[in-house]
């Protein structure tokens, strides 16, 4: 059966309205960019690098408020103190595997110099995912200009999900994995604002993966799909991303950062201790120009919060289930192989549920 996303089958969760691509890039100014490695020689390699530009290429003068969370910690997302301490990105945002997270933040900073940015020194945000099951990751195959490439790639609308990026080699609840997208569209004080979330998902136990409620990842055991077996049950981790348009403080972006945790849990997240599971949220509703003495900002009311945060952990769920449906089966290192989850199964465990 040919790769669908979620809702292409029939199959829909939550209840807020989605964006009009249904994707981070429903956030305007949001854009996404990949460059993926697919070789055999002289190792095997399966692996990438995303890009995210936060609010366009003027990301370097014009900064935007962004806030993180850790709900566990075995993992790495530069440039979190700073955020911290400051509240803000000003620069994009890449994903990529384990043993280069520290060249592709280096990769940003080159290219703010490449770009005359502004800044006379940067602390960008670069994470990353394990891809060692499948990918060489210790033949370093990720290069200075492949993060480059993906950064110079990034554009707006409806993106690549699965087998893509930085997503590439991941796996998900013992299925393939991969870089996701959702977005979610609610309305404060009569105005509409979007919240999108990109997941980059490579955590999971079969056992406990739900969809919509549905105990899929029980119903399609090992014996009909073979399972990706981890040493260490939870071992993996994921990265979320959530952008939106609404008008945020650091501490609100830091709030809204938290939910993509109920999301990850509606699937079967549970933040094991092997697991990296970090997440940002930045939001396009202020601009800070960084040569500005005083800036005006503005900020939702702490109660109009709640919508916000529904959407986000519905996005996030969403983002995930997306990177299963889109990812195909893929063969790696040491014979290995990686199934993807079965469509038509999983519409059929949908009907048995009556969620279909």
């Amino acid at each position: 059966m040919k790769r669908a996303r979620l809702r292409e089958l029939g199959i829909t969760t939550g209840r807020l309205p989605t964006g009009h691509w249904n994707a981070i890039t429903d956030v305007p100014g949001v854009k996404v960019g990949y460059s993926t490695l697919i070789r055999d020689e002289p190792s095997i390699v399966r692996s990438g690098v995303t890009a995210i530009w936060p609010a366009g290429d003027d990301i370097w003068s014009n900064w935007v408020y962004a806030g993180a969370h850790s709900f566990n910690g075995n993992g790495e997302m530069t440039g979190l103190a700073w955020i911290a301490e400051q509240g803000m990105i000003s620069a994009p945002i890449c994903i990529t595997n384990t043993y280069s997270v520290g060249l592709v933040r280096d990769a940003i900073c080159a290219l703010a110099v490449r770009d005359n940015a502004p800044q006379p020194w940067h602390l960008p945000v670069a994470a990353e995912t394990y891809d060692g099951w499948l990918s060489d990751s210790s033949s370093f195959p990720i290069t200075t200009e492949m993060a480059l490439a993906a950064m110079d790639a990034a554009t707006s609308g409806p993106i690549a999900e699965g087998n893509v990026g930085g997503g590439t080699g991941m796996n998900c609840h013992e299925f393939k994995g991969g870089s996701g997208t959702a977005s979610r569209v609610v309305t404060e004080g009569g105005v509409a604002y979007t919240v999108g979330a990109f997941v980059q998902a490579n955590y999971g136990q079969r056992a406990l993966l739900r969809v919509d409620g549905v105990p899929v990842g029980r119903e399609i055991g090992v014996d009909e799909v073979p399972s990706v077996r981890r040493e260490a049950g939870e071992a993996g981790s994921i990265i979320v991303v959530l952008a939106t348009d609404a008008p945020l403080l650091p501490i609100q972006c830091q709030r809204l950062a938290r939910r993509a945790t109920t999301g990850l849990a509606w699937v079967g997240g549970i933040g094991g201790n092997g697991s990296g599971d970090i997440f940002l949220a930045f939001s396009t509703g202020n601009r800070v120009a960084a040569e500005a003495a005083v800036s005006d900002v503005r900020m939702i009311a702490p109660p109009a919060m709640d919508p916000l945060f529904e959407a986000a952990a519905e996005a996030t769920e969403e983002a995930i289930l997306n990177a299963m449906c889109m990812a195909e089966t893929m063969h790696g290192q040491r014979g290995r192989v990686s199934h993807a989850l079965p469509l038509d199964r999983l519409q059929e465990v949908m009907r048995k549920y009556r969620r279909l």
